[in-house]
């Protein structure tokens, strides 16, 4: 008999009213990669309603828990990828620990204490640098650790999610040029951060692609927030030849470049365009809607939570370093430059 939470639930019913076959659901469980997403979700859809829950084996001690660890909780962003977690850990019966450390030391050490005096089945961290000292303490621990969207280059046996962050950056910046735009200006990300370099290559080499010429005075520096957005805004529209398209390597930087236009008495798109980059779900409730580069945060944390998964179970995975794919999706904040704008080139 399976697992059950009272109704008597098993594998071989699950499988049944999903149409798959027992094994498909085993690997769904299982956290395995080879299950099409659509026969997942529709699998961990009824696992959710029915509340299943895996019976663990007797010679595996499972804590029923995992941690997902940010420097910060206070953006739209974060929740995405708590989303993720929580769909897999549902299904799989695990509950998801959130924790804050705000780029502190002492944060760091207390929640490591605090993770000393219980038990876990892994621990996700998000736009961290995960230190050789707490890397090896987690080791002593064994505890398996992934990182999504890592702040340095990681250990070679801590797998890592991410997503097209140069190949975004490049599709984002050539629709601007494809639109007309030559004064392209960019608020980027935290320098620190690896997708926030990648970014800022991507619009790089989408600009020397077109024989545009990289203007440093039209790049500013950003931390994916919307006050660095404003301010990074104004002072691109303050330049002597300001740009006629702006794009910030977050969405909620393009929000605040927004404010910035509209306090200087300027619409969007009509004299500025602007792209933004995550597709965050009010992206598309903006004035006007967003056009922005969607990177699957929801999806990345699925993934990060099945890869902890697996390695909680002694199991291999299939990449230590994955990228989702990004998506440029087009919306009304982008349109051709002003009639009259100088073109450089």
């Amino acid at each position: 008999m399976g697992a059950d939470d009272g109704r008597r639930v098993t594998i071989t019913a699950i499988a049944r009213e999903a149409g798959v076959s027992v094994p498909t659901v085993s690997r769904v469980l299982n956290g395995r990669s080879d299950v099409a997403p659509g026969t997942r979700e529709r699998v961990e859809e009824l696992l959710r309603h029915h509340g299943y829950r895996r019976r663990t084996s007797r010679s595996v001690r499972r804590a029923g828990l995992v941690d997902l660890v940010f420097n910060d909780l206070d953006s739209p962003w974060a929740v995405e990828i708590i989303r993720g977690v929580e769909d897999v850990g549902h299904g799989a019966g695990l509950g998801t620990v959130v924790s804050a450390i705000h780029r502190q030391p002492t944060a760091a050490r207390q929640w490591l204490q605090n993770l000393r005096t219980r038990a876990t089945d892994g621990v996700i961290f998000v736009t961290s640098h995960l230190s050789p000292p707490l890397h090896a303490q987690l080791r002593r621990l064994n505890v398996p650790v992934v990182v999504v969207d890592p702040a340095g280059v990681p250990a070679m046996d801590v797998p890592t999610i991410g997503a097209t962050n140069w190949a975004g950056g490049l599709a984002a910046t050539e629709h601007l040029l494809s639109i007309g735009h030559r004064r392209i200006g960019f608020v980027a990300g935290p320098t620190h951060l690896l997708c926030s370099r990648a970014r800022l290559d991507g619009y790089r080499a989408g600009l020397e692609a077109a024989g545009v010429p990289v203007d440093d005075k039209l790049i500013y520096p950003g931390d994916f927030y919307h006050a660095s957005g404003f301010s990074g805004g104004t002072a691109l529209l303050d330049l002597a030849d300001p740009p006629t398209g702006i794009f910030a390597s977050s969405d909620q930087m393009a929000f605040g470049v927004y404010e910035a236009i509209r306090r200087r008495g300027l619409r969007v798109p009509d004299d500025v365009s602007v792209v933004g980059f995550d597709d965050l779900p009010e992206a598309r409730w903006a004035s006007p809607p967003l056009t922005t580069v969607r990177q699957p945060l929801v999806e990345m944390g699925r993934l990060a939570a099945r890869t902890v998964l697996r390695l909680s179970q002694g199991e291999g995975i299939d990449s230590p370093r994955v990228e989702l794919s990004t998506e440029l999706v087009v919306r009304d904040s982008t349109a051709a430059p002003p009639t009259g704008s100088p073109d450089p080139s």
